[in-house]
């Protein structure tokens, strides 16, 4: 799956995964960040927190835990994890992915 053109070309960002494994467009305001995930390969994200974060899957499937609680979303899912929380995800190869962050800053643009 792609997105439409025009969101790839909203700027990528400076994040501290693989290019050849996920890529990224975004959109920043001064009260967030959304963000347009891609993953190319299967990615294990490590577990880490940060302020609240929404998100959902357009395709394919992840392995979120969130806190103690573990569980598969597929396409039309959403999840919604509180600030200070732990996480983290299995994310498989063709996975797209809408991501809110409460952090404008949580990742920097590039372009």
């Amino acid at each position: 799956m792609q997105f439409p053109q025009f969101i790839q070309s909203f700027p990528s960002l400076d994040t501290p995964f693989p290019k050849d494994v996920v890529s990224t467009h975004a959109i920043r305001s001064d009260r967030g960040l959304v963000v347009f995930f891609r993953f190319h390969k299967d990615f294990d994200l490590p577990p880490h927190s940060h302020l609240a974060q929404w998100g959902t899957v357009v395709a394919g499937e992840l392995v979120f835990t969130i806190g103690d609680e573990t569980r598969r979303y597929g396409p039309g899912d959403s999840y919604s994890i509180p600030p200070g929380v732990v996480h983290s995800a299995r994310i498989a190869a063709g996975t797209c992915a809408i991501d809110v962050f409460e952090e404008p800053d949580r990742y920097g643009l590039i372009g």
